[in-house]
C-alpha cells in the first residue's frame, strides 16, 4: 500500500459518532468504516463500503470542498490537522478502477423490465443511472454533448481533475449495462412527450449553466464574459499582457482565475464583496490561487464596467459587513464615497448560474419562484413520471450534493416502480 495513505489511515480515530459522515459528507459515506478497512490492508472491502453510497470516489476525493464538508467536521481537526479523507477515498477508487472491482457489484431484479431515461450525464445523472441499473432497470442516459460528465467534463480544469481519471470513472459507472445516447438535447432533437411514452420514469439532471448577471452599467461591453461559459467552451481570448478581473468567490471564480493566469494573463484580480472567511470556494483552491500570483480584493464590490466599446476600467466600491436584524450572516453594505477605478482589459462574471428559461418553458413543467423546476419532497415534478434533481431543481451546488440528489431519486424511483 502507498505509505502516505497508510499514514493517513493511522491518524484516523475511528470515531463512533462519525461527524465526518453524518454531518460533513453530503453522500453520508461511512468514512470511519472504509478508512479502517484501508488501514488493515483490505482495500477492496473499503471500496465495497464506499460503493454503497457513491460512484464518484476518484472524483470527489480530488475536487470536493473537503474542508467545508467531511474534513471540516473531522474531530482531529479541532486541535490539529484533519484526516486526509479525500486522498484516502481517491486512492480506494483508483485501486478499484485499476483492478476492475466495480465488475463485482451484484445486480438485483427489483426493477427488471422497467425502462428509465436519465436526461443529462453529469454527477446527478451518472449516480442515478448506476444505482437504478444495480436494481435491474434498463437505463438510458440522454446527453446533449458527445461526452458524459457534465460540469466534470466541461467545467473543471485539467489541473484539478485529469481527463483520464474522469474517463475511467465514467467507464466504471457505465459498465453495469447503462446505455447512452449522445448529441440528444431536450427541446431540440428530443422531447419530454417522447420520453414519457417510451419510459416508466424520467430523471431530469441537466445543469443550470447560464451565467448570472449583476445588471450593472457596462456589462454588455466587449470583453465581459460569463465564467461558466468560459470554462465549458474553453474559448478564451488572448490574455497575454492583459489585466483580468474575476468577480465572485466560489470555485467557478477560482477555476476561472487560475485558468486565465496559467494561459498567460499578466494580472488576474479576484473581486469579492465579502470577507475571505466567507468565500464559498474551497480553502485549498484559494491558497493555490494566491501561490500562483492571483490577487484578491476582499470586501469590494464592482458597480460599473467602463469603456467605449470594450472594457477599459472597472469601478469598485468598498464594503463593510453588517449583521442586520433577523439575519444570521453578515451582509456586505457599500461604503458611500469609497468608489475607485482600476484599469482592466477583461471582466469575468462568476457570480452564479441560472437555468435556461426558454428550454424549461418548452417542457411544460411547473417552475418555482426562482425559475428552477419545481419538485416535491420526492423530487417529483408536476408530471407524475418525471423527476428532477441537481442544479436544474435548485439543489445545493457541489458535486457531492448533485450525486446525493441522483442517488435519492434512484431510491425513490425504485420504491415507486417496485409497487407495480
Amino acid at each position: 500500500m502507498n505509505e502516505e495513505i497508510q499514514k493517513y489511515t493511522e491518524y484516523c480515530l475511528n470515531c463512533p459518532i462519525k461527524p465526518c459522515s453524518q454531518k460533513g459528507c453530503p453522500l453520508s459515506n461511512d468514512i470511519p468504516a472504509f478508512i479502517k478497512q484501508v488501514k488493515e490492508g483490505n482495500i477492496e472491502e473499503a471500496y465495497k463500503i464506499l460503493s454503497k453510497t457513491t460512484v464518484l470516489g476518484s472524483v470527489c476525493g480530488r475536487i470536493c470542498p473537503h474542508m467545508k464538508q467531511c474534513e471540516g467536521s473531522c474531530v482531529r481537526g479541532i486541535k490539529g490537522e484533519p484526516v486526509q479523507i479525500g486522498e484516502i477515498e481517491a486512492y480506494v477508487f483508483d485501486e478499484a478502477i485499476k483492478n476492475k472491482w466495480y465488475e463485482n457489484i451484484k445486480k438485483t431484479d427489483e426493477l427488471k423490465c422497467k425502462k428509465i431515461a436519465v436526461v443529462g450525464g453529469g454527477p446527478a445523472g451518472l449516480t442515478c443511472s448506476n444505482f437504478l441499473a444495480r436494481k435491474g432497470a434498463d437505463v438510458t442516459i440522454y446527453e446533449k454533448s458527445n461526452k458524459l460528465g457534465g460540469i466534470l467534463e466541461h467545467g473543471i480544469p485539467e489541473f484539478r481533475l485529469k481527463k483520464e481519471i474522469l474517463e475511467e470513472t465514467i467507464k466504471s459507472i457505465l459498465s453495469i449495462g447503462i446505455k447512452v445516447e449522445y448529441d440528444k438535447e431536450l427541446g431540440k432533437n428530443l422531447t419530454l412527450d417522447e420520453l414519457e411514452s417510451d419510459f416508466d420514469a424520467i430523471f431530469l439532471s441537466f445543469g443550470a449553466n447560464i451565467p448570472s448577471k449583476m445588471n450593472i452599467p457596462g456589462e454588455d461591453l466587449q470583453g465581459v464574459y460569463g465564467g461558466n461559459n468560459l470554462l465549458e467552451n474553453n474559448n478564451h481570448p488572448s490574455y497575454k499582457g492583459k489585466k483580468v478581473a474575476v468577480i465572485g468567490g466560489g470555485n467557478v471564480a477560482m477555476d476561472c482565475a487560475r485558468t486565465i493566469k496559467k494561459i498567460g494573463a499578466d494580472k488576474v484580480c479576484v473581486i469579492y464583496r465579502r470577507a475571505e472567511k466567507q468565500m464559498p470556494a474551497e480553502t485549498k483552491e484559494i491558497e493555490d490561487a494566491k501561490k500562483e500570483g492571483i490577487e484578491f480584493l476582499f470586501q469590494n464590490n464592482i458597480v460599473k464596467i467602463i469603456g467605449d466599446k470594450k472594457v477599459e476600467k472597472v469601478e469598485c466600491i468598498k464594503t463593510e459587513l453588517v449583521k442586520k436584524e433577523g439575519e444570521t450572516r453578515e451582509v456586505p453594505v457599500n461604503i458611500e464615497g469609497s468608489n475607485y477605478e482600476i484599469d482592466m482589459d477583461y471582466v469575468v462574471m462568476a457570480v452564479g448560474s441560472n437555468p435556461e428559461t426558454e428550454l424549461l418553458e418548452k417542457l411544460g413543467l411547473e417552475l418555482n419562484k426562482w425559475g428552477y423546476i419545481k419538485v416535491d419532497e420526492s423530487h417529483r415534478t408536476s408530471k407524475e413520471k418525471v423527476y428532477a434533481g441537481g442544479d436544474i431543481a435548485g439543489d445545493k451546488s457541489t458535486i457531492a450534493w448533485a450525486a446525493r440528489a441522483g442517488r435519492d431519486v434512484a431510491e425513490i424511483i425504485k420504491d415507486t416502480l417496485s409497487l407495480f
